[in-house]
């Protein structure tokens, strides 16, 4: 039985101190993929270290993550094209906007998030959005870019039924965390409607940890915690629900 957490960020300093005893509870647990999504430039190197450490595991991405985009975003962006060009990548990501903590950028976002997409489809790789308190602006720019080669995975999916199936249109993965086993994270209401090939499996650590560990550190060994919550859900086993959302995650990755 093999789970893939398709969203965690492992070489984040919450885990500075405990780091390999955090991947080796995640691989004990079952948790045998790790796909790690990007910040900005300042986390490249210790991205790159993890996956030295645990090649046979870690899976990187390379992108902007928006609230990350300031000034200097078209700087970031010429450093995620430069490596492009020197290092293996199964993603762009995360992008996307998020206007929860600073709506200042806005414009720069949109700007990052709309780059950002071409370069995934030039690269041909998948995207990983990002995206808190702005659907209508992400659904309007994947409008403006929707084409079969857009593709990905719309991370921390805590919306509607109706902006699900509106991502789903979009080729987009939703990526199911933490926030499905949470008693007012409503997105148990309806997820039994949406079929399962449309679904993987994240943590987002270190945050958004499921129940019992809401309130502390998220560690990718948790996963399995929301497994068993989405095995309640879809009436599936445990073990059904590890298989498919990981055939699904190789169906976004390539991998």
């Amino acid at each position: 039985m093999i789970f893939t957490d398709t969203h965690t960020h492992l070489y984040s300093e919450a885990f500075d101190e405990d780091r390999d005893l955090a991947v080796k509870n995640a691989i004990a647990a079952g948790v045998e993929r790790f796909f790690i999504p990007a910040i900005d430039s300042t986390y490249t190197q210790s991205m790159i270290a993890l996956e030295q450490a645990f090649p046979d595991h870690m899976f990187l991405m390379t992108g902007l993550h928006p609230t990350h985009v300031k000034e200097n975003y078209l700087e970031e962006i010429a450093h995620i094209e430069d490596m492009l060009k020197k290092h293996t990548y199964y993603a762009i990501g995360e992008i996307g906007i998020d206007l929860y903590w600073d709506k200042s950028f806005l414009k720069q976002q949109q700007e990052a998030f709309r780059m950002q997409i071409k370069i995934a489809k030039r690269e041909k790789l998948p995207i990983v959005i990002h995206c808190r308190d702005a659907f209508d602006e992400v659904f309007e720019i994947l409008e403006e870019e929707k084409a079969d080669d857009l593709f990905g995975i719309f991370h921390c999916f805590t919306g509607s039924k109706e902006q699900a199936l509106k991502a789903i249109g979009y080729n987009m993965k939703l990526g199911i965390g933490g926030v499905a086993t949470f008693k007012n994270g409503k997105i148990d209401q309806f997820l039994k409607e949406i079929d399962l090939s449309h679904i993987v499996l994240e943590t987002d650590a270190p945050y958004l940890a499921p129940t019992p560990f809401r309130g502390k550190r998220n560690e990718s060994a948790y996963l399995v915690n929301i497994a068993e919550k989405m095995a309640t859900i879809y009436d599936k086993s445990i073990a059904d629900i590890a298989a498919i959302t990981t055939t699904n995650s190789k169906e976004v990755f390539g991998i």
